[in-house]
């Protein structure tokens, strides 16, 4: 009977757990649902706030536009009117002055008829003189109608129907916007972020990256990349630090923006790669990514290692070219196992590398494979994973060995081989040394 009990307080506990572990799924689930309503309601609001002040700011200024263009044209008409009144009303005043004269050479001739006739021959002469003088038979000319200005206003009806057209497709209102980003992979100092189209109608021009710190209340998005790429590596960032990543498009023939994809958190653990300080021959940038070779001794070609031996395989290792000096058979671009002091290039043991030649090495030994050769702009990558994880012989004293496969690529072509250390390894250090001075590399 207890072994019946004990099994049904075993199947009671694991029902329990079940019921808590369905329960908290449950919650999980009800988290996200909220979130997601938080993010409909959230932009939703957004939109419509978006959408209210931009129409607001549309009809002040088309009240203000139609007002300037009514003030302007009201004065056209006050300028005609004024210019075209004038000459009227000095004819005008020239002919009332006649008339005014004509009542007087009448009221005159009246009484010069009803005088005396001691009288009316002085009378009859002033009048006959004075009407002599105002020169009755000269009348002032008044323009005809047609030579009148009669002001008008043209009003281009089909304005409205363009405006209506125009308006009635202005703005949109989508559910989601074009692009979203699609993957964010650490990588020493930075994120990779690689995003995507998810509206296959819409024809993108451009991206637009942006990028800021999570949790920053006065941090701002920066732009990281515009271009026509749908990744880039993002570099500068503080390891163990979320930040948060955005990107829009721009359409064919468009000037706007679009809405921004949803923003994705990110942070890397990986230390960013360094130039180590200090070796004779090499300048370094503040942050200590880009070296310059400033001295060139053809006696010495000292090499210059990573502060610390950051690259693990799995990870994408480029050199980029900045400045390209005189090229010399024993300059080296590379990795690897240590940081062997007093070497001259990282054609040794021990190392893979490729020269400003184009010419690989490994492990001393040059491939009869070869790559372009190095110049300005240049972007030399290594890649690496583990071919197996133990040692071909327990004995690493008897030729032991760990196997790499490399994959080294310069322009548009890249050479694979398998590289054997004679050390279990999990890091390695990265490398260059240049004969000549005015090589620039930056190193991410």
């Amino acid at each position: 009977m207890s072994a019946e009990v004990d099994v049904l307080l075993q199947e009671a506990k694991e029902s329990i757990e079940a019921a808590q572990n369905y329960r908290s799924e449950l919650q999980q689930r009800l988290h996200g649902l909220n979130q997601a309503r938080k993010q409909v309601r959230g932009s939703s609001g957004q939109a419509r706030e978006a959408l209210r002040r931009h129409f607001a700011e549309l009809q002040t200024a088309a009240t203000r536009l139609l007002t300037d263009r009514l003030t302007s044209l009201l004065a056209e008409v006050d300028v005609i009117e004024a210019d075209s009144v004038k000459p009227l009303d000095d004819c005008q005043s020239l002919i009332e002055h006649g008339v005014g004269q004509a009542d007087e050479l009448l009221r005159e001739g009246e009484a010069a008829l009803r005088c005396g006739l001691g009288e009316k021959e002085d009378k009859l002469g002033s009048f006959t003189k004075k009407a002599m003088h105002i020169q009755l038979d000269s009348l002032p000319e008044v323009p005809a109608l047609v030579d009148v200005p009669c002001v008008s206003a043209q009003l281009d009806d089909s304005l409205l129907g363009v405006l209506r057209d125009r308006v009635s497709r202005h703005g949109s209102v989508s559910s989601h916007p074009p692009v979203q980003i699609e993957e964010l992979q650490e990588r020493p100092g930075g994120i990779l972020v690689r995003w995507c189209k998810v509206d296959e109608d819409f024809a993108a021009a451009d991206y637009r990256l942006q990028h800021r710190r999570s949790g920053s209340g006065g941090s701002q998005y920066e732009d990281a990349y515009i271009g026509r790429d749908t990744e880039f590596l993002v570099l500068h960032l503080d390891p163990h630090t979320d930040y948060l990543f955005r990107v829009c498009a721009r359409g064919e023939g468009r000037t706007e923006w679009s809405p921004w994809s949803i923003p994705q958190t990110g942070y890397t653990t990986l230390a960013p790669h360094e130039w180590c300080p200090g070796t004779e021959g090499y300048i370094l940038s503040s942050r200590r990514n880009i070296a310059l070779r400033n001295d060139s001794s053809q006696s010495k070609c000292p090499i210059l290692y990573s502060n610390a031996p950051t690259y693990f395989s799995g990870q994408t290792l480029t050199f980029k070219i900045s400045a390209a000096g005189h090229v010399d058979r024993r300059d080296s671009l590379g990795v690897c196992v240590d940081s062997q002091r007093g070497a001259e290039s990282l054609q040794r043991d021990q190392a893979v590398c490729i020269s400003t030649n184009g010419a690989v090495f490994v492990n001393g030994k040059e491939m009869t494979n070869q790559l372009p050769a190095i110049t300005m702009g240049s972007a030399v990558t290594f890649d690496m994973e583990v071919v197996n994880l133990f040692p071909l012989n327990n004995n690493l004293s008897e030729g032991g060995s760990f196997k790499l496969r490399v994959t080294i690529g310069s322009g548009n072509r890249e050479v694979v081989f398998d590289w054997l250390v004679d050390q279990a390894v999990d890091c390695l250090f990265f490398g260059c040394s240049f004969v000549h001075s005015g090589w620039k590399v930056l190193v991410f």
